[in-house]
């Protein structure tokens, strides 16, 4: 008996090893139908460190959204240089600003127009909604969307474009019904949303790609090459 039990608790773990190897595959491995999704895309910041672009457009990347601004005076420091050298790696590139919850969105829009160029091709301007890194306080729909109208006013009339909200899963179960409404790019990790209505879906938080170190998040983009073309040349 004694044998017995020793026998199936060995088994018991290597079943368990298993599983979790499986899963660790799985999680690393994840990527959503690429005839159903044949862009793939990549956001960055300076987290990134320095990225070799051309290792990265090699790489099945498409596009890319870059991190210009973050509240009423914070700067990428890293956004010049990537916009730059991903446009010349042949990507197609736009930016976003993480929405702080403490500032007026009125500063935050005319930080990030003074930041991001007017004179060059840019897929729509993205904000950013979410609550990690954020301010403590969680503003109620109504005072969200008097601040977020306040800046989605100045920036699609400084770049032409709609604004394309991004939120993540807490972030839409709070806003997502009750906010201007807008084209949506959605975090869903290694799970397709449960909605259709988005243009970005950011399925992986810890994918790799050729060109930088450590991990990046991962996209794909609701239509083939045409839409990505429209996104760029779209304006009102």
């Amino acid at each position: 008996m004694k044998n017995r039990i020793i026998l199936w608790g060995s088994v018991s773990l290597v079943f368990a090893a298993m599983a979790v190897a499986g899963g660790f595959f799985y999680f690393h491995t994840y990527s959503p139908d690429r005839g159903r999704y044949p862009l793939r895309g990549i956001d960055v910041s300076h987290h990134q460190g320095q990225i070799d672009w051309q290792r990265v457009a090699a790489d099945d990347v498409a596009f890319t959204i870059i991190k210009a601004t973050e509240g009423g005076d914070h700067v990428d420091r890293a956004f010049a240089k990537n916009l730059r050298e991903a446009r010349a790696a042949g990507l197609a590139v736009g930016a976003y600003h993480f929405f702080t919850f403490c500032r007026p969105g009125a500063d935050q829009a005319k930080n990030f127009i003074s930041v991001v160029p007017h004179d060059q091709p840019l897929l729509p301007p993205v904000v950013d909604i979410e609550f990690g890194g954020n301010c403590p306080q969680r503003p109620a729909p109504e005072q969200l969307n008097v601040e977020l109208q306040s800046f989605l006013g100045p920036v699609e009339a400084a770049f032409g474009k709609t604004a394309i909200v991004y939120l993540t899963d807490e972030a839409e179960a709070a806003y997502a019904e009750q906010i201007a409404a807008r084209p949506l790019w959605l975090r869903s990790l290694l799970v397709e949303p449960d909605r259709h209505d988005w243009i970005y879906w950011q399925y992986h938080n810890r994918g790799h790609v050729d060109g930088i170190v450590g991990d990046v998040d991962l996209n794909v983009l609701q239509g083939g090459q045409e839409k990505l073309a429209a996104l760029l040349a779209s304006a009102h």
